[in-house]
């Protein structure tokens, strides 16, 4: 194996006081988890202000690193060399060949950096710095010392052992899932919605979500989008459980009995009641939606507020400071651009009228919601009994299971 470890960073985690351990221990959870689906045998250890996957066995260098990658709290993954503590001068002949493998042409500038934990031993950080940038620079002379910008930065952290690392990949970073409790995301199949489930889940909040589905004006292609939709969001977040909800009969009934320029206000603030019925049932602490203020008509602050009315749980909205460009940008980061571009209708692309209404009076609204009274009651509670949960992500299974023990 060229790389013994990883070298796990992380930054917010390390001002947390005295719940440290708690996102720690959290966090040292998730990366555990991300392996699980990874050849190989691996051991993660938490040491003070480190982390350290330890290779046990063969591994793909690429797989483990694009699924660490995706762990939220991980702010840099530094793959390592790993060895034995040694003399001064042993030190110097070990780092001299790990830059000329590293980097054979010596066309580089370069920074030696210590830390020595290791109090132990004889030398201080200082000390090794210079001893082992002479090392370097004895033996390649091609290479240049930099200490104010320098294009590779040799690391040497002298614990129980020496590790000696010169890369860095960028992690996610954010907080560790779970450490915020759980959300129910109103997922549908555009660019928004997972773009505002990776947002949120990235302070450590993990996600359900439902998909409000329109047969026959939605397809079951339209569907497979979202799933995947959920997918590429799970690869961060872990498993989520998707709740696919037949909307189909309350939209016709909100066409046939409410006015048409209200019709994307009200159809909203049922989805709401919908989400919220389905969150408190699966302990959920709130809803998320990625609204953003201005994007459509029923985004505007006054139309934000008539849907938020029918709420009791908090409605978290990660982006509704966000332009259209920055939130695309987010969704090409994390994978899920291409699939939301997809040209299949969903629930919120049908029944769209011509001109809808841009400053609704909740007290308007609640009058024409009137109109519903005769059946409304009895089509919600026929929506939810089409819950159908579809597990997306590792250990589905076992999700499963637990909700049917707890059922």
């Amino acid at each position: 194996m060229k790389y013994q470890s990883f070298l796990i960073k992380y930054a917010e985690i390390g001002i947390k006081g005295k719940n440290r351990h708690v996102f720690e221990e959290a966090l040292v959870h998730q990366i555990r988890i991300a392996l699980r689906t990874c050849g190989g045998r691996f051991a993660v250890n938490r040491t003070y202000g480190r982390m350290f996957v330890d290779c046990l066995s063969e591994y793909d260098f690429e797989e483990v690193t694009e699924k660490l990658s995706c762990v939220f709290g991980i702010w840099g993954i530094c793959p390592v060399r790993a060895i034995d503590i040694m003399p001064i001068g042993e030190l110097r002949e070990a780092v001299t060949a790990f830059m000329a493998e590293e980097y054979p042409s010596g066309d580089h500038t370069f920074k030696v950096k210590t830390r020595r934990l290791n109090k132990e031993y004889p030398l201080e950080s200082l000390e090794v710095n210079a001893e082992l940038g002479n090392a370097v620079l004895t033996a390649m002379p091609r290479f240049t010392v930099d200490v104010h910008e320098p294009e590779i930065m040799m690391h040497v952290e002298i614990r129980e052992k020496i590790y000696l690392y010169s890369h860095e990949i960028p992690g996610p970073g954010g907080l560790p899932c779970g450490v915020g409790g759980k959300t129910m995301l109103l997922l549908s199949g555009g660019i928004d919605s997972p773009v505002a489930g990776y947002m949120v889940a990235k302070r450590g909040v993990r996600l359900d979500a439902v998909y409000f589905n329109a047969p026959p004006y939605t397809s079951e292609r339209a569907l497979q989008k979202v799933k995947d939709l959920a997918a590429r969001v799970a690869r961060y977040t872990g498993p989520i459980c998707l709740h696919n909800i037949n909307f189909t009969p309350i939209q016709l009934y909100i066409y046939e009995k409410c006015p048409h320029d209200e019709l994307t206000i009200i159809m909203r603030r049922y989805m709401m009641r919908i989400a919220e019925i389905l969150a408190k049932k699966n302990d959920c602490l709130g809803l998320v939606t990625g609204e953003s203020i201005g994007q459509v008509a029923s985004q505007t602050l006054t139309a934000l507020g008539v849907t938020n009315e029918v709420c009791t749980l908090p409605v978290f909205r990660p982006l509704i400071g966000f332009d259209k460009e920055e939130i695309v940008q987010v969704s090409k980061k994390i994978g899920t651009f291409e699939t939301s571009i997809l040209p299949y209708e969903d629930c919120c692309t049908i029944f769209v009228a011509k001109h809808p209404v841009t400053k609704p009076r909740a007290e308007v609204i609640r009058a024409h919601e009137k109109n519903l009274s005769e059946k409304i009651g009895d089509m919600v509670a026929e929506a939810i009994s089409t819950d159908e949960i579809i597990l997306i992500g590792a250990d589905s299974e076992k999700i499963l299971k637990r909700r049917e023990d707890e059922a």
